[in-house]
C-alpha cells in the first residue's frame, strides 16, 4: 500500500509520472496539460539528466521501457514483458510491431519485433500497462540470441512507437483464416489474444507449422484456446514429421478458405507461395501478409560512407546497410521497421551513389534513400 500524502499516494504519483505523456495536452485537464508542456519545452538535456536520476523510464526525448519478465516459450524462444515509460501509445492495433534497442557491450542494437499482447494490456503480475514481444533466437542473429538467453530482468531498453499495416480490424470479419509458421505466429498471437479478450471469436481457423511440438511457440495456449472457444479452431502441422504444409490440403483443413479473410505470416518462400495461390484463385484482395525478412537480391560495391552533419565516416562492405554502418559509427540514425516498409529511415544522398539491396536500383546525389535496405555503391555521403 502506498504511503499517503493527503489524498495522494506515492505509488499513485509514481504511476502517474510513468504513464504516457503523448497527447496529454489534448486529453486530460490542466495537470496533464502542464505535464505535457514541460515535456515539450524543456531542453533535450535536462529531462534525461535529472529525471533519469529519479527513474530511468522518465524521459522527455525518447521512449524507454524496463524488462520485467523473460519467460521461455521453447528451447530457443522467449517472451519479454516490458513496462514502457513516458510517451508510449498503448492504443496500437493487434498485429503491429515495435522497435527495441538493447545496450550490449557499450553499443545500442536495434531490431523490430511484433507485439504479442492485446492493446492496453495490464497484468496483475506486472502492474498496469505492460507490453510483450516474443523472440526466436536465430543462428546468425546476435541480438535475438541475446534477448532469448542473455537479457536480464530489470534491463532498460529503448522503444520505437508501434507501427505496421498487418493488423486485425475491429470488429474482425465473420470468417477468418490465419496461416503461420515458426516465429510468424507472433503478430497473430496479438490478434488471437485480442479476440479472446474482446469475446469476438465468431469463426476463426488457425493453421500453424512448426518442426516439432516442442518447437511450437505458444503451443499450450493455442490448445487451451481451441478447447475454450467454440469459434476458434487450431491445427498444428509438424513439418519434421509431415514435411511442409501443402496449400492443396486447405480444401480438407478449411474447405471454405476462399470465403475467408486471411492473415499469413512466416518465411518468405511460404508467403510467396500463398500469395500466388490466392491470386490464382482470384481472391488476392482477401489476403493480408507480414514479411519478416527483406530479400536482398543485390549487393553494392561498398565504400567509405560519410555522415555529413556529424563529420563521421566509416568503411562499409557491399552487404552492410547504410543504417547499420551509421549505427556502428555511432551516428544517431533515423529508423523504424528496418525492413524497407515504413520509410522512417529515409535520408538524402549528398554525394556519391547507393544501391538498393532488394533489387539493385541505384540512387545518386540529391535523391532520397532508405538506409535500412541500401548499401554504399562506392564512396558516398549522407545528409545525417
Amino acid at each position: 500500500m502506498g504511503r499517503k500524502l493527503g489524498d495522494i499516494t506515492l505509488r499513485g504519483v509514481r504511476e502517474w509520472l510513468e504513464a504516457p505523456a503523448a497527447e496529454v495536452a489534448e486529453r486530460g485537464g490542466k495537470l496533464n496539460m502542464l505535464r505535457g508542456a514541460v515535456a515539450r519545452v524543456t531542453t533535450p538535456l535536462l529531462p534525461d539528466d535529472y529525471l533519469h536520476l529519479a527513474n530511468p523510464l522518465w524521459s522527455a526525448r525518447e521512449l524507454r521501457g524496463r524488462v520485467v519478465d523473460v519467460r521461455k516459450e521453447t528451447a530457443d524462444s522467449a517472451t519479454l514483458v516490458i513496462k514502457p515509460g513516458w510517451g508510449f501509445d498503448f492504443t496500437y492495433q493487434p498485429g503491429q510491431y515495435i522497435g527495441i534497442g538493447i545496450l550490449v557491450d557499450g553499443r545500442w542494437h536495434w531490431r523490430s519485433y511484433s507485439l504479442t499482447c492485446p492493446p492496453d494490456w495490464s497484468d496483475e503480475r506486472y502492474g498496469k500497462r505492460v507490453i510483450s514481444i516474443a523472440v526466436k533466437a536465430m543462428p546468425e542473429g546476435f541480438l535475438s540470441s541475446h534477448l532469448v538467453s542473455g537479457v536480464p530482468v530489470g534491463s532498460i531498453v529503448r522503444l520505437a512507437a508501434p507501427q505496421g499495416g498487418f493488423v486485425l480490424p475491429a470488429p474482425p470479419p465473420p470468417k477468418v483464416l490465419f496461416l503461420t509458421a515458426g516465429s510468424g505466429i507472433t503478430p497473430v498471437m496479438s490478434m488471437l489474444r485480442t479476440m479472446d479478450r474482446r469475446d469476438s471469436f465468431t469463426d476463426a481457423v488457425h493453421i500453424h507449422s512448426a518442426r516439432t511440438a516442442d518447437d511450437t511457440m505458444f503451443g499450450a495456449e493455442l490448445r487451451a484456446l481451441d478447447e475454450r472457444r467454440t469459434g476458434f479452431t487450431s491445427y498444428l502441422h509438424l513439418t519434421g514429421k509431415h514435411g511442409k504444409f501443402r496449400l492443396a490440403d486447405l480444401d480438407e483443413r478449411c474447405p471454405d478458405w476462399q470465403e475467408r479473410e486471411t492473415w499469413a505470416c512466416g518465411p518468405l518462400p511460404m508467403l510467396d507461395e500463398i500469395e500466388k495461390h490466392w491470386q490464382q484463385a482470384g481472391i488476392g484482395d482477401r489476403l493480408h501478409m507480414e514479411r519478416f525478412e527483406v530479400e536482398r537480391s543485390a549487393v553494392g560495391e561498398g565504400g567509405t560512407v560519410t555522415f555529413s552533419r556529424t563529420g563521421r565516416s566509416t568503411q562499409a562492405d557491399g552487404a552492410t546497410s547504410l543504417l547499420e554502418a551509421g549505427e556502428a559509427a555511432g551516428v544517431q540514425m533515423p529508423f523504424g521497421c528496418r525492413m524497407g516498409i515504413c520509410q522512417t529511415c529515409v535520408v538524402t544522398i549528398s554525394a556519391g551513389h547507393t544501391r538498393d539491396l532488394r533489387n539493385g536500383a541505384e540512387r545518386r546525389e540529391g535523391e532520397k534513400v532508405q538506409t535500412c535496405v541500401s548499401a554504399a555503391a562506392g564512396d558516398c555521403t549522407l545528409d545525417v
